[in-house]
This record gives structure tokens, sequence and C-alpha cells, in this order.
């Protein structure tokens, strides 16, 4: 049986701020599935440590000491081979969010939000779904809409990737548009939530995208999932 300590959700903080870093460590390692790792205040230590530690979840803030970790965050998930990042940020700016997770960031948390809030996205993270605002889902979708009304494709070039989907995997990704998490989907499918898991497996393979952000983008993009009204 696997130990307590094998089973943790390994974090990385990075902060330039010390007290924010002890203020989030002490707040999650009261959490026992929660340990954290490491701790960086700067890119070089982020990137020295991500490689040693191989965090499972870093929690990455915006603003290093006036600079922007989103110029080394692709840097830092190459680094941590397989970790996963969450913004963490008190900073107010929609387009550097946005950007953020164009970069590859599978979270955002506010620092003005309860501390249970940003336990609550490491978990989702580390199950491989992404916690993000409505608001940030709205504009990628919005920027879709924009682009089929500006140009029709008379022949989808992803139609013979979509034609290998099962009909159970469309439901998936059907309820996934609706912004449903993998335990909900279980329960409105009447399946495990393995089994759930076992289906986006087969649908990122089969469709060619990373994770359930880009698969939302892909499924509103080609008609898979319904607009939000």
């Amino acid at each position: 049986m696997p130990s307590a300590a094998t089973t943790r959700i390994r974090i990385l903080l990075v902060d330039d701020h010390e007290l924010v870093r002890t203020g989030l460590r002490i707040a999650l390692e009261r959490h026992p599935q929660l340990a954290v790792v490491g701790e960086a205040g700067n890119r070089a230590d982020a990137l020295a440590i991500a490689a040693r530690a191989r965090p499972d979840i870093i929690l990455l803030d915006l603003d290093l000491g006036g600079a922007s970790s989103l110029d080394f965050l692709p840097e830092l998930l190459a680094a941590a081979k397989g970790g996963r990042v969450i913004l963490v940020t008190g900073v107010r700016a929609p387009e550097e969010h946005y950007r953020a997770v164009q970069l590859g960031a599978m979270g955002l948390v506010r620092k003005e939000q309860a501390a249970e809030v940003l336990v609550q996205a490491i978990e989702h993270v580390h199950a491989g779904e992404v916690w993000l605002e409505p608001a940030m889902v709205a504009r990628a979708l919005a920027e879709i809409s924009g682009q089929r009304n500006a140009a029709e494709q008379p022949v989808d070039p992803e139609a013979a990737k979509i034609a290998r989907l099962t009909a159970r995997e469309r439901e998936v990704i059907g309820l996934i548009g609706e912004g449903l998490y993998n335990k909900q989907i279980a329960e409105r499918l009447s399946i495990s939530v393995a089994t759930v898991s076992h289906h986006l497996t087969s649908i990122f393979d089969k469709l060619g995208v990373a994770n359930r952000f880009d698969l939302v983008i892909y499924a509103y993009r080609h008609g898979l999932a319904e607009s939000p009204r």
C-alpha cells in the first residue's frame, strides 16, 4: 500500500515575497494531501528547483520583482517535466492572464481569494482539469466566434479526427463544454470517474489536444459543444 508521502501533491511556490511564500506554505501544509517541495523568489531559482524537485504543481506569481514570470513560463514547464502551473496573482490584468493560459498555465487564482479556493484549484489542475474564470473562457469563445464569422471553411481539416470519436466521447466533450468536472460528468452519465478519465485520454489522443482547456477551445471551434447563451 502506498504511503501518504508518495500520494501527496508536490508543490513549488514561486513568489518574490518571502512573507507571501510563508503564508502559502503554512496554509497548504495544513492539508495532508499537499506538500511544498520548494520555494523560489526569482527566475533562476525557480528553474533550478523545478528541474531538481519535479513538482506536480507550480504556484506562480505574475509579478516577480517587476519582471513578468510569463517571460519564462514555457521554460519553467519544460524544466518541471510534467508539472502544471497555476497563476496566483494580485494583478488584475486580463490580457496577462489570458496570455498565461496561452503559454500553458492551467489555472488562475487571485490572491484575495480564500485558501480553500487555492486548494480546490490545485486538486483539479493536478487531476488534469483547468481552473479558470468564466470570463477568460468566454473571451476565448468570443474570439473563436469572430473567426467563424470572418471566414467559412468549406472543408474542416479536422473532420477525419472528429470522425474517430465514439458517441460516448462526444457526450463527454459536450459536458466538458458545459464546464463540468470529471466527477460531475461521471454522475451525469452514470459511469465511474476512472471511466471518464479513460475517455479523456482517448479524446486527447484522437484530437491531438494537450489538456482540457485546449479541448474546450477545440470543441467550440468545431461544433462539438454549444456556445453558452
